[in-house]
C-alpha cells in the first residue's frame, strides 16, 4: 500500500469517526484542525485505524505523533 492509499483509507476513517464527510486531512493535519477531535476521539480513531489497516501501535509509538503525516508514516512501517 501506498502512501495516497493509505492517506485514502485515511480520509475514510477520521469521515467515519468524526461523522463528517467533508473532512479532509493532509500531512499537517493536528488535533486543533478538527473540531471535535478530543482525547476520547482520539482512542476511538486510534483504535479504528488499526483494525481498519490490521496493525497495532504500542503506546509508545503513538503519545509521540505530531500529525496525520506521522501516523501515516507509523502505519507505512506496520505494513
Amino acid at each position: 500500500m501506498n502512501r495516497t492509499e493509505i492517506f485514502e483509507k485515511l480520509t475514510e476513517v477520521f469521515q467515519d469517526v468524526f461523522d463528517d464527510e467533508t473532512i479532509t486531512i493532509g500531512e499537517a493535519t493536528t488535533a486543533s484542525d478538527i473540531e471535535d477531535w478530543d482525547s476520547l476521539t482520539h482512542i476511538t480513531l486510534l483504535a479504528t485505524v488499526e483494525e481498519e489497516f490490521g496493525v497495532k501501535f504500542s503506546m509508545k509509538a503513538v503519545q509521540g505523533l505530531k500529525n496525520v503525516g506521522e501516523l501515516a508514516d507509523l502505519i507505512a512501517e506496520a505494513l
